[in-house]
């Protein structure tokens, strides 16, 4: 964990890299709503969600108050919301997703996919659940059987994503396993990975500028899943 304390230094490189990502500004942006992960609310993705509006998109929270972690549960009030966004611009949203978020925004996408005309995932756990990050514990405590969830959670993959997914994954991350990031079952998916910590992730110049570079729906670096691994 204490790998973490370097995502302290993101605002210092965030202030070096001003420039660079200013120069992203589109000219027709898109919807996006943007989902906080485990334990969080809109407060923690208040820089993502500033910097997204600042370069043309129109962004969201999930307004859901703080996201307790009962995936059974939140995965319907997303696609209410998630539709309820659709509705009003008339047409597809972005999903940006940070840890269990981007997980929620995955499955929104597999429900929905008329709905979502892109994911992007920020250290998202797609492979077992919980069972391979620091919330295991968590978990086990009220209750839950971590290798059925892991089992659910593969089922669930049998069903393909069919919108393209950017996963930007870190190997310095302390809280998800990179590996666990990793997607091996959408050919839909691009993975990215980036320098930087967990907590740090939505800090991040570098994931900034990945987040607004595929929405603006460059290619970027492509690996599948197996390259990754």
């Amino acid at each position: 964990m204490w790998r973490e304390s370097f995502g302290l230094l993101e605002p210092f490189r965030l202030a070096l890299r001003l420039p660079d990502l200013s120069a992203r500004r589109v000219e027709s942006g898109l919807p996006v709503m943007v989902l906080p992960g485990f334990g969080m609310t809109d407060r923690s993705t208040w820089l993502l969600r500033h910097y997204l509006s600042y370069i043309g998109h129109t962004v969201e929270g999930w307004d859901m108050g703080r996201n307790h972690g009962r995936v059974p549960e939140l995965i319907p009030k997303v696609l209410d919301r998630m539709s309820a966004m659709a509705s009003r611009h008339g047409g597809p949203v972005a999903l940006v997703g940070w840890s269990l978020g981007g997980y929620l925004a995955r499955e929104a996408a597999r429900e929905r996919p008329a709905e979502v005309i892109r994911v992007i995932t920020l250290g998202s756990p797609v492979v077992g659940g919980p069972k391979y990050t620091v919330t295991h514990a968590h978990y086990v405590r009220k209750g839950y059987d971590l290798d059925e969830i892991e089992a659910q959670v593969a089922a669930r993959d049998r069903v393909p994503i069919r919108v393209p997914v950017t996963a930007v994954y870190s190997r310095r991350d302390a809280i998800v396993a990179w590996q666990a990031c990793i997607d091996q079952s959408n050919a839909v998916t691009e993975h990215v990975e980036v320098a930087a910590t967990h907590l740090g992730l939505g800090l991040s110049p570098d994931v900034l500028a990945v987040v607004a570079d595929s929405l603006a729906g460059k290619s970027l670096k492509r690996q599948t899943g197996s390259d990754a691994v």
